[in-house]
């Protein structure tokens, strides 16, 4: 895998960390021990209304347990696995693009730093006339936008007619807008009125000063940030013609099942593939290059040969991961001499998938192939991967009240769709089993229930799933 092995965008770390470290104590052990854990004051903290680490509270009964029973004994816990997921990773290549729409949704590798002053010069914010002094006022001519001829000084008394955006003369005290003023012809010339019952500009109205917005030096936005359209127009307006940005991270999906349909209605003991059409557009969301969607059958040599040709920075499979007799994602890897990084997770639904870093140095994500448990397994593994490919930001985390009790599992974490109410509390949907999408696809997006469950009222965290961001604009 490509890589400049910087780490991300500036503070990422320390922000992962600490969201990372605050989930932990809210959903069972981490990675970290007691010096690496957020204060008890921290707010998202404070919002998950955390248990101590190493415990958990068992469903049935109500006491405490310890943390790891009936887990699978691989099984990672859901803020380790994340953790892993990001740090696994390095940034991928910079390079310099020009302005455009190929570049929206990357990320800045380089501050944005203002080549000029903006305003690059004092300047008109309205259609009217540039005024020195009070008035009345004789009139002078008049200055348009991007003229460059002088129009020389203006002196106490004088006016000119001007554009919004237009050089202010020096001398000018001010700008009277058009619809306050009125022009009236005498022997001695055109003379300039405020027009009743509008009251004299005061110094400085109506105008842009020079460096206004920024100095020639400022930096505008820090490395990390995404690139929007509002950014090609400040870019632009900085004077760029190209931006540094992290090249895209390349992913390959290959959607394993021999029970799988490309079109019609489910029929003879086969199911339509829901991940296949869902999960490219999700993956450009988070910052992927969609290289190909590859449907194979459930057949070990054909696996093994796509893995093994593929350049990918990442290649995500779905299905497969059980140990199924067709599941045969574990012994691909296994010949392949991939390294498992992740080889399930303790979370609800999705607890199958893994993470493991191939041979020639790029990735490879195992989700589950039921459509909710793939998904469980994009928030867990694929979307901190992809950010930390893609120098993308962090994404802010936020907790919420719940409208109603959530089940939950007496060790695993679970993720429940939700949607928010007029008082942004969550509601919790129905239609969450591992094959279900009716739930998610009406979602606001996903709370991270702790195990034991949480009752109406807690706050939880709830994680983005970035899923109807354009590509700008998702950092789940």
């Amino acid at each position: 895998m490509n890589g400049a092995g910087d780490k991300g965008p500036r503070g990422s770390d320390a922000a992962d960390r600490a969201l990372d470290d605050a989930l932990a104590l809210a959903n069972g052990p981490g990675a970290g021990g007691p010096a690496s854990r957020p204060p008890r004051t921290d707010p998202l903290v404070v919002a998950l209304g955390h248990e101590p680490v190493g415990m958990t509270r068992d469903a049935s009964s109500g006491t405490r347990a310890p943390a790891g029973k009936d887990r699978h004994p691989e099984a990672v816990p859901w803020p380790e696995a994340r953790r892993i997921a990001r740090q696994v990773g390095r940034r991928l290549d910079a390079r310099a693009l020009p302005l455009g729409e190929d570049i929206l949704g990357m990320a800045l590798a380089r501050a944005l730093v203002a080549l000029t002053d903006l305003p690059p010069f004092d300047s008109s914010a309205m259609d009217g006339w540039a005024v020195a002094g009070p008035g009345p006022w004789r009139l002078k001519g008049q200055v348009l936008a991007g003229q460059q001829r002088s129009v020389g000084v203006l002196l106490g008394g004088d006016a000119l007619r001007i554009a919004t955006g237009a050089v202010l003369p020096p001398g000018t005290t001010a700008v009277l807008r058009s619809e306050h003023g009125t022009c009236r012809r005498r022997t001695d010339g055109e003379w300039l009125h405020v027009l009743a019952p509008h009251p004299d500009p005061r110094s400085g109205q109506e105008i842009r000063r020079r460096g206004q917005e920024c100095r020639s030096g400022d930096e505008l936005l820090p490395p990390g940030t995404l690139v929007t359209p509002a950014m090609l127009g400040l870019a632009a307006a900085a004077g760029y013609d190209e931006l540094t940005v992290t090249m895209r991270p390349r992913v390959e999906i290959l959607v394993l099942g021999d029970e799988l349909l490309d079109h019609g209605a489910p029929r003879a003991g086969r199911v339509r593939d829901a991940l296949g059409p869902m999960l490219p557009s999700w993956l450009r969301g988070l910052g992927a290059e969609v290289t190909s969607v590859r449907r194979l059958t459930d057949d070990a040599d054909m696996l093994r040969a796509a893995v093994a040709a593929s350049s990918a920075d990442l290649v995500v499979t779905t299905g497969g991961t059980a140990g199924g007799p067709v599941d045969h994602v574990h012994p691909v890897l296994a010949k392949l001499g991939a390294k498992l990084l992740v080889d399930g997770v303790a979370v609800r639904p999705g607890h199958p998938m893994l993470l493991a870093e191939l041979p020639a140095g790029g990735l490879l994500a195992g989700l589950p192939g039921n459509p909710l448990a793939a998904v469980s397994g994009v928030l867990t593994l694929v979307a901190p991967v992809l950010r930390t490919l893609a120098g993308r930001p962090v994404p802010a985390p936020y907790a919420a009240p719940l409208t109603a009790d959530v089940q939950g599992h007496p060790v695993d974490t679970r993720l429940v769709p939700v949607v928010f109410d007029d008082e942004s509390a969550a509601r919790p949907l129905h239609f969450t089993g591992p094959a279900m999408l009716r739930g998610l696809a009406a979602a606001d997006g996903m709370a991270v229930i702790p195990p034991g469950g949480a009752r109406a009222g807690q706050d939880t965290a709830v994680l983005d799933t970035g899923a109807l961001a354009p590509a700008w604009g998702s950092g789940t």
